[in-house]
């Protein structure tokens, strides 16, 4: 009842004539019947009453209506018929008395009104901060779900999903969409949330369809389209009567923009630009990650190829010269000390011994050249190769091969050098008794597993080659996955992509 006496904000006036209407005739009843029962009593008093309530409900202009009306019947009983000018002393007292309480109850109440008023203020500030705290809170929450994902190197799609997603729940719309801007003049959808499903990922359509993204594109600016104003045919075809567009900016250029719409015939608020923009400063940093990671993989592929390459050059240089020198050398030797065994020459023996040094370094070579390149990994395939590495181990080796064809010579390369390299290490540092490989292939990866039984404790930061491994594999996109709990032996699971190559 207080809270209704003392709202802020009056009902109806027309209302509040009727509640004084009411309320005066309601106490000239009852004063009327007082004064049969008990003449000369002071009951004048209950037209204050009214006042009170119009005062509470209405304010002052209503209430002083009310104060004048009820001042001018409490009088009426007073002075009877006598007229409406007083002539005794008492009822000069009655009436400098009410008129004057009925005008300062007017002013109390007013006054607490103004104190209500004032709270209600107060009391909206409060929401309205707490409401805007809450969203402020829910969108730090979305951007560092979506930074998360950026900061972990999530695929750019995983990104764009997500940020789709998040401005569609953040800014409470039916439609967010991220669109990339093609060099053939096109939009390309890469991220999208809508109600309904009207909409599908890699849809092109020309850039002038677009509407806000077009103006998006041409300015580099936020755009955004009105109820009522000119709707691209996207906008049209989706039936979206509000939209606004923010540009998405990667190193300086503009590479696509995010969009937000609503099918309702309202305006977004004006806010929504800056709101939209904090996801696609995340966006972009996505795509820049992305392309640096890109280009350092290439990079780091491309190296290992051209080491590959320079490998293969040396030992074809090693083998076709140096090797095939020794080898004429060796054999014009041979001849000669033939020759002067024939005479009992005593420099035979000493020719005996040459051409042994240079059977030894010519095998040394050879070992040389097949530790650069084997010619069976480009002669035969990445099966052979391996089983040739594996006769040549100082360790038995089990080999498990489930290999068909040629694979990519990248692939080939980074498999064969990871299996040679683990049995070199095995050898060296595990005691082991035994190794086993195995190596199959699906119709997207290379999949190898090398496991011994030595001691384990394998640490790829203690110069063991497996830093170099992974490197290598991990050029070519590939993944190495190290088990090596100490006493329990050492697993490499390797998997490489085949479109790496």
């Amino acid at each position: 009842m207080v809270s209704w006496v003392l709202r802020p904000k009056s009902p109806p006036l027309w209302l509040g004539i009727a509640v004084a209407a009411v309320l005066i005739t309601l106490e000239t009843v009852l004063v009327s019947v007082l004064e049969r029962l008990a003449p000369g009593g002071a009951f004048g008093a209950l037209f204050l009453l009214g006042v009170l309530v119009v005062s509470a409900g209405w304010g002052f202009g209503l209430a002083l209506t009310t104060t004048v009306v009820s001042a001018a019947v409490y009088m009426s009983f007073h002075l009877g018929h006598d007229g409406f000018v007083p002539t005794e002393k008492q009822d000069w007292a009655a009436i400098v008395i009410f008129v004057p309480v009925a005008l300062l109850a007017n002013l109390l109440v007013g006054q607490a009104r103004l104190r209500a008023a004032e709270a209600e203020l107060r009391r909206r500030e409060a929401e309205q901060s707490r409401e805007e705290l809450r969203v402020l809170a829910e969108q730090q929450a979305a951007l560092r779900r979506v930074a998360t994902l950026v900061a972990e190197a999530s695929s750019p799609a995983e990104v764009f999903a997500a940020v789709a997603e998040e401005l569609a729940a953040q800014l409470g719309l039916p439609h967010s969409a991220l669109v990339r801007f093609e060099p053939d003049g096109h939009l390309l959808l890469i991220g999208y949330h809508d109600e309904p499903r009207a909409m599908h990922l890699s849809d092109r359509f020309p850039l002038g369809h677009g509407g806000v993204a077009k103006e998006v594109y041409l300015t580099g600016r936020p755009a955004r389209m009105d109820p009522g104003g000119p709707r691209g045919a996207r906008a049209a075809e989706l039936g979206l009567n509000s939209v606004v567009g923010v540009p998405i900016v990667v190193h300086g250029r503009i590479w696509g923009a995010a969009l937000v719409g609503t099918r309702e015939n309202r305006a977004l608020p004006p806010d929504t630009a800056a709101r939209v923009a904090d996801f696609t400063d995340l966006v972009a940093t996505a795509i820049a990650n992305a392309q640096a990671r890109s280009e350092l993989a290439a990079s780091r592929a491309r190296i290992v190829t051209a080491a590959d390459s320079a490998r293969r050059r040396l030992e074809r240089n090693l083998h076709d010269g140096a090797q095939q020198r020794l080898l004429s050398l060796g054999l014009e030797l041979r001849a000669a000390e033939a020759t002067l065994r024939a005479t009992d020459n005593p420099v035979a023996d000493q020719l005996s011994q040459i051409v042994g040094g240079l059977t030894n370094v010519s095998e040394e070579l050879r070992e040389i050249s097949r530790g650069l390149h084997p010619a069976v990994l480009s002669k035969g395939g990445l099966g052979p190769a391996l089983k040739a590495v594996a006769r040549r181990s100082a360790v038995p080796v089990e080999l498990n091969l489930s290999l068909t064809g040629r694979l990519p010579e990248p692939v080939e390369a980074a498999a064969y050098y990871v299996v040679a390299e683990s049995l070199t290490n095995v050898a060296r540092h595990a005691h082991a008794s035994e190794v086993t490989v195995s190596a199959s292939v699906d119709d997207t990866r290379l999949r190898m597993t090398i496991r011994d039984d030595g001691d384990g404790g394998a640490d790829p930061t203690n110069g063991s080659g497996l830093i170099g491994l992974i490197d290598r594999v991990e050029a070519i996109g590939g993944r190495i996955d190290l088990s090596s709990p100490p006493g329990e032996g050492t697993t490499l699971d390797v998997t490489i992509p085949l479109e790496a190559a």
